[in-house]
């Protein structure tokens, strides 16, 4: 296969939670200790830093990767979902894995993937800790694509664990409650292994305190002990806590004899993450006059940062492009939406895109009043048309959204 094929084998062949939802949730990690084995266990040859969290961690894996690279270490980075191209999962000091690696891993385990059922995002995290022990990396950023305790990645036993935040997202794997939710992300949490909380609230700080005493884990929680940050390229007001979140984890990197970071690096991390990690879709300017800004903002903690963030700006009309998924739950999210808005409904294109009639019919419940259309890129395509030059229009509601638009 090449690599278009083999994109389309992991792709359609095997269970994958950002297309199929939850029939693709695996309530184990039997199969991702099954695979670490087959491939030699590469995890265990590995340093790494593991961030969890509802929100945040993808911008938090990315900046502390960035300070990294500034501090001269050769650094893997692994996240997900991507927006444009599979490769953008696993990186290393920015730069992409190759097709052709990609091609070679996935067709030379094909009889072993397929004879133990092994989901998309097993066989990706299994890509990524044999492609970063074979490249001889010093230091591994590795997020957490879902919950912890049971995802894939908690085959590591890292230098540090993070937990950016808590909130009610993923709730029919994850628990309905904030404390259920906080117990699915502290179990990355490891024996003796130093955690860095990124925020917290009443409900999941006692979460965290019986798992670290439990595992008998340091623990910092960083919206405590954080007063001051530095300028970023991630211009967003929810970016504050994540900063506040990387500088807690990179001093306690710092007390460790093995890493030489200083405040340059740190400075400069910040202010090139763009550059360094090519991270989109963060309260991203797209265009000027009409001013547009994209978020991968999709549940309500995030949501709400940014609707909020919106009311800052200047503008005569604000335009709203939005379009979700099917599992999405609108009640929570939609009364956050301005009702002065025009709204531009459209869904995303994967399977577990909510069709835009659903969505506008949901939506008017609401107050807010719009068309829908066909696909993404039409809906973006009239929002510009109607936008006068003072008019802001914003692009949101799903991942899936801002990468068909980027």
């Amino acid at each position: 296969m090449n690599y278009k094929e083999t994109l389309d084998w992991m792709f359609n062949k095997l269970p994958m939670y950002q297309t199929q939802g939850a029939t693709a949730y695996r309530k184990d990690i039997t199969n991702t200790l099954l695979l670490a084995k087959h491939l030699g266990n590469p995890e265990q040859y590995l340093k790494c830093i593991h961030v969890a969290g509802t929100n945040g961690k993808g911008s938090t894996s990315h900046l502390l990767a960035s300070v990294l690279q500034e501090a001269g270490y050769k650094v893997g980075l692994y996240t997900s979902p991507h927006l444009k191209d599979y490769r953008e999962r696993i990186a290393i000091n920015g730069k992409s894995i190759s097709e052709e690696y990609v091609t070679d891993f996935i067709n030379k385990n094909k009889p072993f993937f397929e004879a133990n059922e092994l989901s998309f995002f097993e066989m990706s995290v299994g890509l990524a800790f044999k492609y970063f022990k074979e490249q001889n990396t010093d230091v591994n950023v590795i997020e957490v694509g879902m919950g912890g305790r049971l995802d894939a990645t908690n085959i590591i036993t890292p230098l540090i664990s993070v937990i950016t935040n808590i909130g009610l997202d993923h709730t029919q794997f994850l628990g309905d409650t904030l404390e259920a939710i906080a117990y699915e992300k502290a179990g990355i949490i490891k024996p003796n292994v130093p955690v860095v909380i990124g925020e917290y609230v009443a409900q999941t700080k006692p979460v965290y305190l019986a798992k670290a005493e439990e595992t008998n884990s340091k623990i910092y929680f960083a919206s405590d002990l954080i007063a001051e940050t530095f300028p970023s390229a991630l211009i967003g007001d929810y970016q504050t806590q994540n900063k506040k979140t990387v500088l807690q984890t990179i001093k306690v990197l710092q007390s460790q004899n093995d890493f030489t970071i200083t405040e340059k690096n740190i400075k400069d991390g910040f202010l090139n993450v763009i550059i360094n990690t090519h991270l989109y879709g963060r309260w991203q300017q797209l265009g000027e006059n009409p001013k547009i800004i994209c978020d991968t903002a999709h549940n309500s903690h995030g949501l709400k940062i940014v609707l909020n963030q919106l009311k800052k700006e200047s503008f005569d009309q604000l335009h709203i492009v939005l379009g979700v998924v099917n599992d999405k739950n609108l009640d929570e999210i939609l009364p956050l939406f301005p009702k002065t808005a025009k709204y531009y409904f459209c869904k995303p294109n994967i399977p577990r895109g909510l069709d835009a009639e659903i969505l506008k019919e949901k939506a008017s419940g609401y107050d807010l009043e719009g068309e829908t259309f066909s696909s993404v890129s039409n809906a973006y395509k009239a929002a510009k048309e109607k936008a006068m030059s003072k008019d802001l229009i914003y692009v949101g509601g799903s991942t899936f959204v801002v990468a068909e638009i980027l």
